[in-house]
């Protein structure tokens, strides 16, 4: 179903409404899947996300959300990790279409939060991330 841009009195747009079309593209156009990995030793036991996780294009400053985690525990709770390789999926709202570079930012209040930087855009919007 096509979007439809609400319209004031007058015929042009107002910057609210080129906002919400912009947002309702990106939206519409697809979400990003993070297929992540982390290897545990016995000193690295466990691991969480926090809801303030973004994909962050480069060139706009667009933030992506996180929408779905699986494998992986949300802030508070943490995920108990077994010694080895350890893998979870993270899904996200979609990137503008305009973007072929971005990061993954966990933007928290203490230190060691998740940061990749550079992440090379394809055509699936389908990542393998090493966490490590």
């Amino acid at each position: 179903m096509p979007f439809d841009p609400p319209r004031n009195h007058s015929s042009a747009l107002t910057e609210t409404d080129v906002l919400t079309i912009t947002q309702t593209e990106v939206e519409l156009e697809s979400q990003v899947v993070i297929h992540g990995s982390y290897t545990a030793d016995l000193y690295t036991g466990r691991i969480r996300i926090w809801p303030s996780t973004y994909l962050i294009d480069r060139h706009s400053q667009h933030k992506s959300q996180l929408i779905w985690h699986e494998g992986i525990s949300m802030y508070p709770d943490w995920t108990w990790l077994n010694p080895g390789k350890n893998y979870f999926t993270l899904i996200f709202s979609g990137l503008p279409k305009s973007c072929v570079i971005f990061d993954l930012v966990e933007e928290i209040p203490e230190p060691r939060g998740f940061m990749i930087e550079g992440i090379l855009r394809n055509n699936s919007d389908v990542y393998n991330v090493s966490f490590d």
